[in-house]
């Protein structure tokens, strides 16, 4: 038996906090779906790269619908990345709720990669009909961003913002980045979560180290779930992990997600 084909993804808009449109894409599933998500890509890295399409796409075949998103200044959405922090990555994220809540359904699934592991842990206390949240490869400090940038820092400017390199493109991170980074927590956002919270990480990770995931879930309060995701990479690049990461989301979601009167 065959699976029925996905709708094709649907390319959208919306207005961030400035009134700067936004870039995202809808992947429904093939009937109705069961929750509705929004998937944060990681540090710096646009709606685009393989495993935001690969894993919204896999979650729809699983009965999802996905939205995955460009933060300010990134991909195809506008606004100026300089102007960007730790802060409005959270306000781009409530946006995008927001949207999902006046055309479909309010997300009740949040799902971070990396950095954005720890933005959806910061809405999630903002967003009351979410009732799950997947971080996936997340630091547990922002320290540990503030650490990478100025380990590849070429440029140090006047005004204090830094140039680096990151993932093969330039970004100007300026004075006001940083002082966001210091400001936040995910271990405290995950200690307050009070929601349904799957931690996974894999053990060779070189990005993120395995016992920042460790930290984060020992923080976070039940329900929770930890799972090691073996040998895959950081940016997850082989198809097999990304569906691997799918069918454990969508089973381990479908007790938080399920109504009320089945969850008795």
């Amino acid at each position: 038996m065959h699976a029925e084909p996905l709708p094709r993804p649907q390319p959208l808009r919306f207005d961030n906090a400035r009134g700067q449109p936004l870039a995202g894409v809808l992947h429904k599933p093939a009937g109705e779906a069961r929750a509705y998500a929004v998937f944060v890509a990681c540090f710096t890295c646009s709606k685009d790269i393989p495993v935001a399409v690969r894993l919204a796409r896999a979650l729809a075949q699983h009965g999802f619908g996905v939205l995955r998103f460009d933060l300010t200044g990134l991909g195809e959405s506008g606004g100026s990345f300089n102007e960007t922090d730790f802060e409005s990555e959270v306000d781009d994220v409530l946006r995008a709720a927001a949207w999902l809540d006046a055309h479909a359904q309010a997300p009740h699934l949040l799902v971070g990669h990396s950095l954005g592991g720890a933005a959806v842990l910061e809405a999630a206390a903002r967003l009351p009909e979410v009732r799950a949240v997947t971080t996936i490869g997340t630091p547990a400090t922002l320290d540990h961003i503030t650490d990478l940038l100025h380990s590849e820092t070429e440029e140090r400017h006047p005004d204090g913002s830094l140039t680096a390199t990151i993932g093969g493109q330039r970004f100007t991170f300026a004075p006001h980045f940083l002082d966001t980074l210091a400001r936040y927590s995910p271990t405290q956002a995950a200690a307050r979560l009070n929601r349904a919270y799957l931690v996974m990480h894999a053990p060779a990770d070189s990005i993120v180290p395995y016992g920042q995931a460790h930290a984060l879930f020992d923080a976070a309060a039940e329900p929770r779930a930890f799972i090691s995701l073996d040998d895959t990479d950081h940016l997850l690049r082989r198809q097999a992990d990304v569906d691997y990461c799918a069918d454990l989301i969508s089973a381990w979601a479908s007790r938080p997600l399920a109504p009320a009167r089945t969850r008795r």
